[in-house]
């Protein structure tokens, strides 16, 4: 019996066309267009017409009392900056703001390690965040002043409070996260305890981590201002929400919106300066997150 053959075609070979100069591939991009691709242009864009729609309503409004100008605000803030006010209230906050947040940070490293580690951190954990998350920092203010006094020790206590919970929860859901296969890499190596959560765990879960510092970090800050506004000066010395509240006293609203503005500047700063260039040297480079 003879095997069946399938027939064979001829080969041919048809030259396609030249693209035209509309079809092809790449095409320089015009000059708007590379300017559009900015993030931070398009960003500036728009804080320039949130200025502008501020400065129409303003002056529509007509009352410098409840709503400076931006123009008058502006020249507010340029004046706290000249005169050293404002730099001065800034450093006061930063300074409590960095001490809360280190030792929240440190905390929340300790509760989550201890999770990770044994059932009991982790029924600790989900207790104590389930207790104490939802309760807001700045209601905690006057047992700490009950407690620590009119004093740094009762700011501080309520930043930890700010920053501990949010910044745990982010960091034990990242090493829940970390694939089995990268677990028994590292206990086939010996790695256990503080050892194995440094080398495996938070290389891992570092995108958590870093959104929870981030949470953490805008928890602390707004506590922090909300903490002044409530508690005045520390020791003599106060900080921005003090300066924002002090002004409000004496009416000068225009002192007030140039405070604001120095608290939103910090908040931005501190978000691309430091957690952005983090994330682009860290996450992004090594391909864990887009």
């Amino acid at each position: 019996m003879s095997a069946v053959l399938p027939p064979v075609r001829d080969e041919f070979e048809r030259t396609l066309p030249p693209l035209e100069d509309e079809l092809a591939v790449e095409r320089p991009r015009s000059r708007w267009q590379r300017w559009w691709g900015h993030a931070t242009l398009r960003k500036a864009l728009i804080v320039a017409l949130l200025a502008l729609l501020w400065e129409a309503v303003a002056r529509w409004a007509a009352n410098d009392l409840l709503l400076p100008a931006f123009t008058q605000t502006a020249r507010a803030f340029a004046q706290g900056i000249a005169s050293g006010e404002l730099p001065a209230k800034a450093g006061i906050s930063l300074g409590l703001l960095l001490q809360g947040y280190g030792l929240g940070i440190a905390a929340a490293f300790v509760l989550t390690t201890l999770a990770v580690s044994t059932q009991l951190g982790r029924d600790l954990l989900a207790t104590l965040t389930s207790m104490f998350n939802p309760l807001p920092a700045i209601a905690l203010l006057p047992l700490a002043l009950l407690w620590f006094g009119l004093g740094k020790a009762s700011l501080v206590f309520v930043l930890v409070h700010s920053v501990l919970w949010p910044l745990a929860l982010n960091t034990y859901a990242g090493f829940q996260a970390v694939p089995e296969t990268l677990r028994m890499a590292g206990r086939n190596y010996g790695l256990r305890g503080l050892r194995y959560v440094l080398a495996i765990l938070v290389p891992s879960a570092l995108p958590a981590i870093l959104a929870g510092l981030r949470i953490g970090w805008a928890f602390a800050w707004r506590t922090l201002i909300a903490a002044e506004l409530f508690f005045g000066a520390s020791s003599g010395r106060g900080g921005l929400g003090w300066y924002i509240f002090q002004n409000r006293n004496e009416l000068y609203t225009d002192r007030v919106f140039a405070g604001l503005a120095a608290v939103i500047l910090i908040g931005l700063l501190v978000e691309h300066l430091v957690f952005d260039n983090v994330e682009r040297l860290t996450v992004r480079r090594w391909g864990v997150q887009r």
